[in-house]
């Protein structure tokens, strides 16, 4: 990578990372004296912002690709929604959703791992890490997913894990990830900003990148720990309280990803980051990867998952969605530039909160019809594709708002 960190040169200025399969192939292809594995179309591999698109592409035609015979599998293996509800106004609406095949997340992480193996820098510390983030928390997902489903065939027993279980995943996880980022961002011999707390409105860079001025917070290693466990797993558990309704989830998914996606390419490349004056940060670049791979996936999700929806994504899609988007936002330095992207998310999550608070504080009483809140608006006439429309909509709306206060200096 030598001193110019992302932006690293090799052949023509093209940027030479190794660990990528597909470049490593045409690389050795180069290397055995085939020239035209430097050419073009396969020259396009050496560009990060190509292989960002090409992952979303991908990643889309794999799921659908694929999506049939998933589904298929779910169903013979039982993998069924009971369609039950709690609420009484409810239960007509989910029985209507029963025997629909759930645990559909597989598509998602499966479709986004393959992606990411092929396309990404694996040698990478923060793409290693996304990976292990990604998969840990789909396979807590996972567990939760069959544990729930088999238990009639089980003769009843557990419905799913405790709760307390998955916090523990939960938080070892967001442990994990912010030690090993806080010491990766130790290690970036490009720039400084690894440990910034990234505000909109902050005043940051000096013009000409001769260092930064005054009003910069730099985390240190236990509060960058904390800020990564908290967020981590909450918004883990927030996507996980937004699915239930057919797209919901899945495309305030993809829409966040994309917008990461975009961020995570800003920050690795200097020259824009600091255009832009947000933090550079190596390694970023190959984050995008992960985002476009995971947000392709969510769009070829919503083949299936639009209403009517023939596969849910159950926990182990959106505790995985939920972590991966919190993960990548600690890479980068945009905790609060994502969080505001992902206020649908948070407004769900803090219904409920809110809702089981009153409800306990006044032995009774609700704030809302029902929580979470796409649940209360459906109860106050709204149908589900007008409920799910328009959460899609506020949330471009907040991305458009957060990627706007990149500029509030």
């Amino acid at each position: 990578r030598g001193g110019a960190g992302e932006a690293g040169a090799g052949r023509g200025g093209r940027d030479l990372d190794w660990g990528r399969m597909l470049y490593l192939l045409v690389e050795w292809l180069g290397e055995s004296g085939a020239g035209w594995a430097y050419s073009f179309p396969l020259s396009l591999l050496f560009e990060r912002e190509f292989r960002a698109l090409l992952a979303v592409f991908l990643s889309f035609l794999l799921v659908v690709s694929m999506g049939g015979r998933v589904i298929g599998l779910l169903r013979r293996m039982g993998a069924e929604d009971t369609g039950q509800s709690d609420v009484e106004d409810l239960r007509q609406h989910a029985a209507s959703k029963a025997r629909t095949p759930t645990a559909g997340g597989v598509l998602i992480c499966g479709g986004g791992l393959i992606v990411t193996l092929l396309l990404a820098d694996i040698s990478h510390v923060l793409v290693v890490l996304g990976v292990v983030v990604m998969v840990w928390l789909a396979g807590v997902g996972a567990a939760d997913d069959f544990l729930k489903l088999t238990a009639a065939r089980r003769g009843g027993g557990r419905q799913g894990l405790h709760a307390w279980e998955k916090l523990v995943f939960q938080l070892g996880i967001g442990l994990l990830a912010g030690w090993l980022g806080y010491m990766a961002a130790d290690t970036a011999a490009a720039t400084d900003m690894g440990h910034v707390l990234n505000v909109p409105g902050q005043r940051t860079f000096v013009p000409g990148g001769g260092g930064v001025e005054e009003g910069l917070v730099y985390l240190p290693r236990l509060v960058f720990i904390a800020v990564a466990v908290l967020f981590i797993a909450g918004m883990s558990n927030a996507v996980n309280v937004t699915d239930g309704m057919d797209g919901l989830a899945g495309g305030i998914s993809a829409v966040v990803l994309f917008a990461v996606m975009v961020l995570a390419l800003v920050a690795g490349r200097p020259d824009w980051a600091q255009y832009l004056l947000v933090p550079s940060i190596d390694g970023a670049g190959e984050l995008a990867i992960i985002a476009a791979s995971l947000g392709g996936a969510c769009v070829g999700f919503l083949w299936f998952n639009c209403a009517p929806a023939q596969v849910f994504m159950g926990d182990t899609g959106s505790l995985s969605l939920g972590g991966i988007i919190a993960y990548l936002a600690i890479a980068i330095r945009q905790e609060v530039v994502v969080l505001i992207m992902c206020g649908v998310f948070i407004a769900e999550i803090a219904s409920v909160v809110l809702q089981v608070g009153y409800f306990k504080a006044t032995k009774g009483r609700r704030i809302f019809r029902c929580a979470p809140f796409h649940h209360h608006l459906q109860m106050g006439g709204w149908p589900e594709s007008r409920v799910v429309g328009r959460l899609w909509l506020v949330t471009i709306l907040l991305v458009v708002f957060a990627l706007a206060t990149l500029k509030v200096r």
